[in-house]
């Protein structure tokens, strides 16, 4: 319903005129018309001055995400390509720079299609459709994809929880083309690897972390590395390739270490100086602390712990255990990366829980270098959620 429109009440139009695309729930003083799941609305202030266009979601808390702030526009095939070719044409080049055939085209909220995630892997495309706006539109996204990148297949993961406070149901499966193999092979850096985008974590692979692992590639040599939470193996397969002695890898996923084999030999590398272990990875980390093991260089990218602001107690827990953990495994001289892709944890948040554990593990700790997501994955200065992923190299 073109017509609908949403009323905020007064002082409440800040984060709109500030360019930030979210409108909560609790920010709209009244609604005119009966504006469906994903449709169209009209903002106004309380003073009926025109804010901009949005998706209107009907069960979520973020009510409406905005569109465009120009009232002209038209919300139709014709924006959203426009839309897409445009964040497309923003990464033109990043696939040589980056050296690699695997990048992320489309980022959401940061790329102006809020709630739209466009990973590419080789010549497969796989998407997620994370809000009411984009699913109103699926049929039209994927057809601008198809003619647009001329992909093999396009495949959908819309299989997450935050589809449910969208008041839609997870999805996954073959949206267009022809479905090949589900282990598709990537390179990145001079190094393969198999990505499962049906049954991987997010998409199949966490490409935001491509200038991390060159970075340890460049930190392992000759050092003794213990990568947890490894996943498929992306910091192994890179602390392999740049010289480590030996590679312990752990994880909870039997699968994700089955693939994780698989790269080791796709790449040649030395499967003597790989050490794979399944099982929780904090009980593992006290396993090699009473068996008096250390580490040259630890890897810790956990999963999110705190997806919002309101589980950033909880998580820093969480956090402080792990990091604890791993200092105290570090020998004098070590190097810690360490990671959190929690939104609900700020830099200087996540900073301050490293520097309460390293001072918990009775020992001084130095930051010496502060790593973040690859450029695929852009910040839109008005959408601070848009950053999530902060990561520190500390040296004991």
């Amino acid at each position: 319903m073109a017509d609908a429109a949403i009323y905020l009440r007064a002082g409440r139009e800040k984060s709109v005129l500030t360019r930030h695309p979210w409108i909560f729930a609790s920010a709209i003083d009244h609604i005119e018309g009966e504006p469906g799941h994903g449709d169209t609305v009209l903002v106004f202030d309380s003073n009926k001055k025109f804010l901009a266009k949005a998706a209107y979601s009907p069960s979520s808390q973020i009510r409406a995400r905005v569109w465009t702030l120009i009232q002209a526009d038209e919300i139709d095939r014709s924006f959203l390509e426009q839309r897409i070719n445009a964040s497309i044409e923003r990464r033109a080049g990043l696939k040589e720079s980056e050296n690699t055939d695997a990048l992320r085209l489309i980022y959401g909220e940061a790329d102006g299609i809020p709630g739209l995630v466009v990973d590419q892997y080789a010549s497969t495309l796989v998407m997620q459709l994370l809000s009411a706006g984009s699913e109103k539109f699926r049929s039209e996204i994927i057809e601008i994809l198809a003619e647009q990148l001329k992909p093999e297949q396009i495949y959908e993961r819309s299989d997450v929880e935050i589809r449910l406070l969208e008041g839609m149901q997870p999805r996954e499966g073959l949206a267009w083309g022809k479905k090949k193999n589900h282990a598709i092979q990537i390179s990145e850096n001079g190094l393969k690897y198999l990505v499962d985008v049906t049954e991987g974590q997010k998409t199949g692979f966490y490409v935001d972390q491509r200038r991390n692992r060159q970075k340890v590639f460049e930190l392992a040599k000759d050092k003794q590395v213990l990568n947890c939470f490894c996943y498929t193996g992306g910091f192994t397969l890179n602390a392999l390739a740049g010289g480590a002695t030996n590679v312990t890898s752990v994880d909870s996923s039997g699968p994700a270490l089955e693939q994780l084999k698989q790269n080791v030999s796709l790449n040649g590398l030395d499967e003597t100086k790989s050490e794979i272990i399944e099982g929780d990875v904090f009980t593992l980390l006290r396993k090699f602390r009473d068996q008096a093991r250390s580490f040259d260089l630890i890897v810790l990218d956990p999963p999110k712990f705190a997806p919002t602001i309101s589980q950033a107690e909880k998580a820093s827990r969480a956090y402080k255990d792990i990091n604890l953990l791993a200092i105290k495994l570090l020998k004098p001289g070590g190097l810690l990366v360490t990671f959190s892709c929690s939104g609900g944890v700020s830099r200087d948040l996540f900073q301050k829980i490293v520097a309460g554990a390293a001072l918990d593990a009775n020992t001084d700790l130095r930051i010496i270098d502060q790593l973040s997501q690859s450029p695929d994955h852009p910040v839109l200065t008005s959408f601070p959620e848009s950053f999530y992923l902060k990561g520190l190299i500390c040296q004991k």
